[in-house]
């Protein structure tokens, strides 16, 4: 099971966030320990899912630029004397 946590400050701004939206949103609103309770189900609920979506996006994205590696960080290789060459022909 995976378990995420939130820094008191973090927790706070949720929990208040969560008590704006009910105030604005529903008919009654709600207070601290009810908050916090549909806090914790929606991290415990729907946590997983949104790191796991993070993750594979993240994945997805390390992949591509592997997978182009070589079209970013190719190399030319023996260059030295053609630069060299090429170099004498400009300045003539």
């Amino acid at each position: 099971m995976m378990n995420i946590e939130l820094t008191k400050q973090t927790r706070s701004a949720a929990i208040a966030s969560l008590q704006r939206y009910f105030q604005e949103n529903l008919p009654e609103p709600v207070g601290d320990l009810p908050a916090g309770l549909l806090l914790d189900f929606f991290l415990r609920e729907i946590g997983p899912v949104i790191y796991n979506k993070a993750i594979a996006d993240a994945q997805a994205r390390l992949l591509l630029r592997v997978s182009d590696l070589n079209g970013e960080l190719y190399a030319d290789e023996f260059q030295y004397w053609p630069r060299l060459v090429s170099k004498r022909k400009s300045h003539r």
